[in-house]
């Protein structure tokens, strides 16, 4: 059964990570938009030719937001972190930018305290204006789920040509001001078995984060039920030896 929100602005949630957690979903609230089509995805599989696509206009996203956040700030609601996250791909919003922005201006005027993070695939980092707006953000946090290009094409499945060594570039322009996240699974697609815990694989994703050297990594294993059935979760005590190699490249690493 896939997971969607069915609200703009929803919570807050506990989130293991970012504790009192107010979302924020830009993209349909009866479907996923995606230009992933990730065989974990919580939110199900991606069908970009399914429907016409129908993101929430700039000015319905502004009401919500502001009505939410002066009700949290009345009735003094704990908020620790404002989450781009829900149905989908939130940079894919047109007025992605502009929101941004909106939830800054909202933040300070009735949530001082709390930070506001970014869950993105970076498919479109090739865009000044998404670039740009995640640069303001206090977590922008990227997937980066395998640097092997056949893993990527079989894990993330994009809607797009773009190289994972192409996006990997994109990243490093970050410098310090970003977080990765990485989801480790092991299972069988189209009939070929995947493990990006594997050494090796475990070894190129590593030279890689001392390449970008971004100020945190999080990673993390399957907790739900996904698309793709026969998906492996990955022991915790792997994720803390992982977990353990990059906190040794002097890299913040933490496992959930």
């Amino acid at each position: 059964m896939s997971i969607l929100f069915d609200e703009i602005v929803f919570g807050p949630l506990h989130s293991r990570r970012y504790g009192h957690s107010l979302g924020i979903n830009l993209l349909p609230l009866d479907n996923k938009v995606c230009n992933y089509n990730c065989i974990y995805c919580e939110c199900g599989w991606t069908d970009l030719k399914k429907q016409k696509i129908r993101l929430t206009p700039f000015d319905q996203v502004k009401d919500a937001v502001e009505q939410r956040f002066a009700e949290l700030n009345r009735c003094q609601t704990p908020v620790d972190h404002i989450t781009f996250a829900g149905n989908g791909e939130p940079t894919m919003h047109p007025d992605f930018a502009r929101v941004v922005d909106l939830v800054h201006t909202a933040r300070s005027n009735y949530l001082p305290d709390a930070q506001t993070v970014v869950l993105s695939n970076g498919t479109l980092l090739s865009r000044p204006d998404v670039y740009e707006a995640l640069t303001r953000v206090d977590k922008p946090t990227l997937k980066l789920d395998t640097v092997n290009e056949h893993y990527y094409r079989l894990i993330n499945q994009p809607y797009h040509a773009k190289s994972i060594e192409t996006y990997i570039k994109q990243l490093m322009q970050f410098g310090k001001h970003l977080f990765i996240q990485t989801m480790f699974l092991r299972g069988k697609v189209h009939a070929e078995l995947i493990d990006n815990t594997q050494g090796k694989e475990v070894a190129a994703w590593l030279e890689t984060l001392v390449q970008i050297q971004p100020q945190a990594v999080v990673i993390y294993s399957l907790d739900r039920e996904t698309p793709l059935s026969g998906l492996g979760k990955i022991s915790t005590s792997r994720l803390a030896e992982i977990s353990g190699l990059v906190n040794a490249k002097g890299i913040s690493c933490t496992y959930y």
